[in-house]
């Protein structure tokens, strides 16, 4: 899968595990544009085709939205909840198993936002 990351999701570990895992992954740091605001990672994601992952929830499901309305599109967009409760929270490694699942259920990704959390390994 093609995936941006957002700012909040560019962990090193992550980042690795997912490029290990066979996915295409950009952070903003690859392209000179850490700290730019929300609305800018999403365009980004879009004109170049990728799958945006970030744990802001309550932005981006907005954003999510505006597109819609619009008429617009994107690739798709996976959110991981914080929640600081160990049993619902994902680790770098639970988020690249979240994405394993949800990629083997076929279900659509384009125009949709996905919490990865739902897509958790059973415990």
């Amino acid at each position: 899968m093609r995936l941006y990351l957002d700012d909040d999701s560019a962990d090193p570990l992550l980042v690795r595990l997912l490029r290990h895992a066979g996915h295409d992954v950009q952070i903003p740091a690859d392209i000179g544009k850490s700290g730019h605001p929300d609305p800018f990672h999403l365009q980004q994601a879009i004109l170049t085709s990728r799958v945006f992952l970030s744990g802001n929830h309550d932005d981006f499901d907005l954003l999510h939205n505006l597109v819609l309305a619009a008429q617009g599109h994107h690739a798709g967009i996976l959110i991981v909840r914080r929640d600081n409760n160990p049993k619902k929270d994902l680790s770098p490694g639970g988020i690249v198993r979240a994405i394993h699942n949800l990629l083997n259920a076929n279900v659509p990704l384009i125009d949709c936002l996905h919490i990865l959390n739902h897509w958790r390994s059973p415990p």
